[in-house]
């Protein structure tokens, strides 16, 4: 080691609350790292063991595969393991007392499906022979059918298929619920054979299985060895690497072969940051990128300023060696070997830090997580190499990055100027200018404070950068965080209730009673009772949509538009009002008008694009009127209804109330309102819909089966609401524990800045006591210094901050559409933050320096 890196460590040692103060600084910046990616790969790890546990893992689905098909992807280079099964059909289920599941259905596993897909036995075993099965517990306790194992039973087994003939090619499988049309069933078996089994065991629900399935699930055994050559099977596959190339290896393995249908299991994949979405893959990188800049953009800040100040206070130390023959790379080495030492000491007490820190908060959200999420399985500490790696890669830029600039300036440091002090402190007349209305409106303790910042203008830039780099920090992940929530969104289906009852036609009193009592079961925690009809208007040019306005119109420029009116019960209209701020007087016709609330801004996916966007679906004003029209199905001609007045526009759905897509409006009436639009004529086209959520959904939908009457139907929605907020609740974990790091990132940055700064000017402060300020006139001082900091800040930051923004919501756009907003509210927050901040942390430094006697500052040169 040479003397000059020896000098440095008997620097820091004598130094040792400043090179604390740095430590700490580098320490908080790794952990930050360090916690960031360890909670996105914990949280990914949890949703990836959570869906393997719902679904099953896999990541390939080849369908419709003969012998030799399966075998070319068993030998293919990429698979690991390969899951034959066979959908065999369905089948009726006698005596099932569960209109809208009147099926079996009949699916074969290898014995490797049986583990590797989540089917959890709680009678008996599993199947053995291609002639025995499983049936779930579902078919007993809710369609009242009481198989007992032993049991041999008879099935004929075939396809479903609609009777429409525009569609009746296609196989209907469970992702599809029952159809209807005109309140009969609008579909048929198309028998394949008969087979008999003996029911060996029962299995509980599958959660792979859709709530809406028309049939229950049954197992049975597949025999691999009795595949045939000609015999269709579905290979399910287990890849040994995942990665974005799987995808188009797949589809040139399944070309090769001749297989024509191929799926993946997206919902698994993305817990990889596996997607074949090349707008999402555009957006995921660029977000990535973004938040990569805002950690070391913040972590820079935070220990800049701390070498900044260290190579400030070294000044005088390093003149001394340049004095006695130091070059100037030794010195500017000097500075990188104290980032080095720093970083030594640092980086593994930081890394530790971070996994201990978010190891303690996962042990006490746990349970919340489990409870929230409605997951099964626990968050735990992921830790991988690459993300360990990652955090000690970009610590280490990092470190160098922030003493650069301290180490470029320590080398042009000449001897006399550090001796002499002169490098910091500006005293030519120039330089400390002030302007007159300054004194004259603030006094000469405002004056005294600006000329300080000016002649310290090192010192002065580095607490505003830091300020302005906490206030972009802020604002930036603030932003994103936001968006990125509402992105999410907009991506999902909309479900927002458990349990859909639907009623065709006009209700009877003993319809509508029986709806209400449905509602009031003891499971039910909300409901909303809706009835709703389809009628038309026709919008002028100049009030549509903006993506419509290249499609055909009529003669008259007008276009035809879809309205569903939607007649929310009397509860749930005043609460809904009540939500977007409009007087639910105004939804009755009280005064004369037939009122409602148009919801003009809707999210939709672009077929074209994939995007995901949000746009209004009108553009009308609150006040004006759309006409209605329906459909006068004996003369095949449309006929004018009534006006209704615009009483509110808005972007929130009731509960159960879906966006209607470009060319359609949803208006949102009382019950009055339809009551009066609806002649005879319309009562057969209105439907009655009773949406609930339930904290025991499928308890629920058993009650509502026993109490139905007549032609009700009953749909059970509640994993995919689960679903939609899980992923919204995620989402929202990882965003708001991000901007609290960042928050106490940036207050730690911010009072490590002044708190620095102002122990550095000790002596300053003791010469300005001693010609006579008093403690009145100091805190004034301090005051105003606290505003110019304030202000000077934000007049940089806001700006940054609008432009960070803006990228920020284009990068958001290779997969999203939706118009750019300023989170005014989060600005208005940082602006009296920022004030409120940098106050405390100037009160609380010059309290300190108040203390010291005004000598011994005076004589003092070092902290």
């Amino acid at each position: 080691m040479n003397i000059v890196n020896k000098l440095t460590i008997r620097h820091l040692k004598e130094n040792k609350r400043r090179t604390l103060v740095t430590i700490i600084g580098v320490i908080i910046s790794v952990a930050m790292l360090t916690a960031v990616a360890t909670l996105a790969v914990s949280f990914m790890d949890l949703m990836k063991r959570q869906t393997i546990a719902n679904e099953g893992e896999w990541h390939v689905l080849y369908q419709d595969v003969n012998k030799n098909q399966l075998d070319a992807i068993k030998n293919d280079e990429s698979t690991k393991k390969v899951v034959p099964s066979r959908d065999l059909g369905y089948a009726h289920l006698e005596g099932s007392q569960n209109e809208n599941k009147p099926y079996l259905f009949v699916k074969e596993y290898s014995t490797e499906g049986f583990k590797q897909f989540p089917i959890e036995l709680s009678q008996g075993r599993l199947p053995q022979a291609a002639n025995e099965v499983v049936i779930s517990e579902g078919i007993k306790n809710n369609a009242k059918v009481d198989y007992k194992i032993g049991q041999q039973i008879t099935l004929d087994i075939g396809d479903r298929f609609m009777k429409d003939e525009e569609a009746s090619d296609i196989v209907l499988d469970q992702t599809s619920s029952l159809t209807f049309m005109d309140d009969q069933l609008n579909e048929v078996l198309k028998m394949k054979g008969t087979e008999t089994f003996t029911i060996v065991g029962v299995i509980k629900r599958p959660t792979w299985e859709p709530a809406w399935a028309p049939g229950y699930t049954i197992i049975t055994y597949l025999d691999e060895s009795r595949i045939g050559v000609y015999d269709a099977v579905n290979a399910t596959v287990v890849l040994k690497k995942v990665n974005n190339s799987l995808y188009n290896h797949a589809q040139d393995l399944a070309k090769k072969n001749r297989i024509e249908s191929i799926s993946f299991n997206n919902n698994l994949l993305r817990y990889y940051g596996v997607t074949n979405n090349d707008g999402l893959s555009r957006t995921l990188f660029s977000l990535s990128a973004i938040i990569m800049a805002v950690i070391i953009i913040g972590s820079v800040s935070l220990i800049y300023n701390a070498f900044a100040i260290s190579v400030s206070e070294r000044s005088r130390h390093l003149g001394m060696l340049a004095s006695v023959g130091a070059t100037k790379r030794q010195k500017r080495n000097s500075v990188f070997f104290e980032g080095v030492v720093i970083g030594l000491i640092s980086i593994p007490i930081g890394i530790i830090s971070g996994l201990v820190g978010i190891g303690i908060t996962f042990f006490f959200i746990n349970s919340i997580i489990q409870g929230a999420l409605g997951v099964t399985e626990k968050l735990i500490v992921s830790v991988t190499p690459l993300s360990i790696l990652v955090s000690c890669v970009v610590s280490m830029i990092t470190i160098f990055i922030s003493t650069y600039l301290p180490a470029i300036k320590a080398s042009k440091i000449s001897a006399i100027d550090a001796i002499r002090q002169t490098t910091d402190v500006k005293l030519t007349g120039k330089a400390v200018k002030t302007s007159k209305f300054i004194r004259k409106i603030f006094g000469i303790e405002a004056e005294i404070g600006l000329k300080n910042l000016k002649r310290n203008k090192r010192r002065y830039k580095a607490t505003v950068f830091s300020l302005v780099i906490s206030i972009v920090l802020f604002l930036a992940v603030s932003f994103f965080t936001a968006n990125l929530k509402k992105s999410l969104e907009l991506s999902q289906d909309g479900v927002n209730y458990d349990i859909q009852v639907s009623k065709a036609g006009e209700i009877t009193e003993t319809e509508d009673r029986l709806m209400k009592s449905m509602a009031a079961l003891d499971d039910v925690t909300e409901y909303s009772l809706i009835k709703e009809l389809g009628l038309s208007s026709w919008i002028d040019k100049a009030s549509i949509a903006d993506e419509l306005i290249d499609k055909s119109m009529s003669e008259d420029e007008k276009f035809p538009y879809f309205i569903q009116l939607h007649a929310l019960d009397a509860k749930s209209l005043q609460a809904y009002a009540k939500k977007i701020g409009v007087d639910y007087e105004q939804l009755t016709i009280d005064t004369g008008n037939v009122s409602g609330i148009v919801i003009d801004t809707i999210p939709y996916q672009d077929m074209g694009t994939g995007k995901y966007v949000e746009t209004k679906a009108i553009h009308k004003k609150i006040g004006e009127t759309l006409d209605l029209y329906y459909g006068d199905g004996e003369k095949g001609e449309e006929k004018h209804l009534n006006k209704i007045k615009i009483a509110a526009l808005t972007d929130q759905f009731p509960m159960g109330i879906y966006p209607a897509g470009l060319g359609g409006l949803n208006v949102i009436v009382s019950d009055q309102v339809m009551n009066q639009l609806v002649d005879k004529k319309l009562t057969d086209n209105t439907f009655s819909r009773l949406y609930l959520k339930s904290s025991a959904p499928m308890k629920t939908q058993e009650e509502i089966e026993d109490m139905k009457e007549g032609n009700m139907y009953v749909h059970n929605l509640y994993q995919a609401r689960q679903q939609e907020e899980q992923m919204v609740m995620l989402m929202s974990v990882f965003t708001y524990g991000f901007i609290l790091l960042i928050t106490a990132i940036s207050i730690a940055n911010i009072f490590n800045t002044i708190s620095t700064s102002i122990s550095l000017r000790k002596r300053e402060f003791a010469m300005l006591k001693s010609v006579g300020m008093t403690p009145k006139g100091f805190n004034k001082m301090i005051n105003y210094e606290s505003i110019f900091y304030g202000i000077k800040s934000l007049l940089y930051g806001l700006p940054i901050s609008i432009i960070i923004m803006y990228l920020i919501h284009r990068a958001l756009m290779n997969s999203f559409s939706y118009g750019f907003a300023l989170p005014w509210m989060s600005i208005l927050y940082v602006i009296a933050a920022v004030f409120i901040i940098v106050s405390s942390a100037m009160l609380y430094s010059s309290a300190k320096v108040k203390k010291e006697n005004i000598i011994d500052a005076l004589k003092q040169e070092s902290i």
